[in-house]
């Protein structure tokens, strides 16, 4: 009987243990519920189109305290970061800073190259597999599937099992595709021939009912109703020229470039010149938030991620330039619809619940008629009648009709069937353009991209040649040109250089998990897509090249 007991006893202390045993692993299980990965609800990249990185200070003492200067006092930002590639463009810039990558691996070399095999331009953006969403034009036929790597984006749906949302918004198709990536639930981009938001096929068949709805609205009209003129008295805007300069473009109906500018004009029609005005801003982000709202983003359990490109800067730089009135006009007012921003957001999503920052594709030179009255160095450069006058050249003595196809983001691209067919010796003819390029005016340099390891260049010009060199798709001889010297005319700027005008952008995030500082440490447009997948805790895009900011991620 007594065995018995004890057999019953040590029964009973056995299921004790195993209850026991089992007892740790239950919170063991909850304690890793608890401990998941923290994210913030949403993240907002906003790229502001040719926004110079000195636009954050240039203008700083006329911001107010809840839009720019908010970004600056609470956020962090790498003072000292800069494009690693040449040429400098919108569609190479979005595709860069959402990959992590250069031009070289993620194949957008420019918003549009030279294809050789098709014997035609290519658009970055361009798809004619899909449809136009939400109008009847062709402004619809765009998808991302020119980019070769996935974006930061993708990489978020990835690493969620694509329960996080993916939204792209700009008024430009390539400023809201690209960042949005392969796998992005929705982009929306503003179709100038009927003055609608649209999309493609490639993300869905109809509008939401959201958007339709804003449509119908002709928001355009409405900005239109109000006309342009300063947001301050004109004369206050002491960062700027004189409001009538010879080297700023004026509009259709305008005696000069000059405030007020009468946009009542074009209410029912023309479209496109909501582009060129700070209003094309405001309703990028009114539609931002709209968005949000009806979408539901940050509302979930996963991380959802809203990709926003604010372009009418770059419209306003390239009719007026960068020390224009209205392109101070246009970031005071940028100023505050920022600041209207972060308001809805801290009362959407909650003061600390969403990670921002911004930063912007690209710079801008300043004009040559601007950089002349100021004797500062500086000049245009006709890239069409170079072509024209090597390819006469080249008739005339190698009997080639037409040796060079086309000349676009500052490369000339050659018709080999056509060198080929004159037996003529493609290295003599490259030789010979490189030595006739050296000699004209503006011209720096010119290199044969098959040898850009043996250029005699500075190494860090030589490496953002080769950040931007695709053996697919650039053209086979690099010009670079003098400093401030640009193709184009006489009116407002451009951008695509390597210096500094051209490549130190703005950085700075903002909100979840980001502490107030900055770093003058040189840090790369590359190096944002990397720092995002550090803070998410998610894999890099597949053809990252960039490094955390480790005084942002470490803190």
């Amino acid at each position: 009987m007594k065995r018995v007991y004890l057999l019953f006893t040590a029964l009973i202390l056995i299921s004790f243990a195993s209850i026991a045993q089992k007892k740790p692993v239950k919170n063991k299980a909850q304690n890793e519920i608890a401990n998941a990965v923290k994210r913030p609800k949403l993240v907002i990249g906003l790229v502001i189109d040719q926004m110079r990185w000195d636009y954050l200070y240039r203008y700083y003492n006329r911001y107010s305290t809840g839009g720019f200067k908010r970004l600056i006092k609470d956020g962090f930002s790498a003072e000292n970061t800069f494009i690693p590639y040449t040429p400098t463009y919108t569609g190479c810039g979005h595709a860069s800073i959402y990959t992590g990558s250069v031009p070289s691996i993620n194949g957008i070399i420019g918003n549009e190259w030279y294809d050789p095999q098709l014997k035609r331009n290519v658009y970055c953006a361009e798809d004619t597999t899909v449809k136009t969403v939400g109008s009847s034009s062709m402004a619809g036929l765009m998808s991302p599937r020119n980019m070769l790597t996935t974006t930061i984006t993708d990489e978020l749906r990835l690493a969620t099992n694509f329960r996080s949302k993916v939204i792209g918004i700009s008024l430009k198709d390539r400023g809201s595709i690209l960042p949005a990536g392969h796998s992005g639930n929705a982009a929306y981009w503003f179709d100038a021939q009927s003055g609608d938001w649209i999309s493609s096929t490639y993300y869905m068949d109809t509008l939401p009912t959201w958007l339709q709805d804003y449509n119908k609205l002709k928001a355009s009209d409405q900005f239109y109703a109000k006309n342009w003129n300063t947001l301050y008295p004109l004369e206050t805007y002491l960062e700027s020229t004189s409001d009538n300069k010879p080297y700023e473009r004026k509009n259709r109906g305008e005696q000069t470039p000059t405030f007020p500018h009468p946009l009542k004009l074009y209410i029912g029609k023309n479209y496109e010149m909501i582009k060129s005005t700070p209003y094309g801003n405001t309703m990028t982000l009114d539609l931002a938030k709209l968005a949000i709202t009806s979408e539901k983003l940050g509302s979930a359990n996963d991380t959802d991620f809203l990709a926003v490109s604010c372009s009418a800067s770059d419209y306003v730089g390239h009719q007026y330039g960068p020390n224009s009135i209205e392109a101070e006009d246009t970031y005071l007012r940028l100023d505050q619809d920022l600041e209207d921003f972060f308001n809805y957001l801290d009362e959407k999503i909650g003061k600390g619940n969403y990670l921002f920052f911004l930063s912007a594709d690209h710079g801008a030179a300043h004009v040559p008629g601007f950089m002349k009255e100021n004797r500062l160095p500086g000049g245009t450069f006709n890239d069409a009648a170079i072509v024209k006058e090597l390819n006469e050249l080249f008739t005339e003595k190698y009997k080639v009709k037409k040796a060079i196809t086309t000349a676009m983001n500052n490369q000339l691209v050659f018709d080999r069937d056509e060198i080929s067919k004159a037996n003529a010796d493609f290295d003599v003819i490259k030789s010979a353009t490189i030595d006739y390029l050296r000699k004209r005016p503006g011209v720096m340099d010119a290199i044969d991209l098959s040898k850009i390891a043996s250029a005699t260049l500075p190494q860090r010009l030589k490496e953002a040649i080769t950040n931007g060199y695709n053996a697919r798709r650039s053209g086979d001889i690099y010009y670079v040109l003098q400093s401030n010297y640009f193709d184009g005319g006489n009116t407002g700027t451009t951008h695509g250089s390597w210096n500094p005008y051209d490549t130190h952008i703005p950085c700075v995030f903002m909100g979840w998990n980001v502490k107030p500082g900055k770093t003058n440490k040189t840090y790369y447009m590359t190096d944002i897509a990397a720092t995002l997948a550090a803070m998410l805790h998610i894999q890099m895009p597949s053809g990252s090249v960039g490094d955390p900011i480790t005084e942002l991620t470490h803190q």
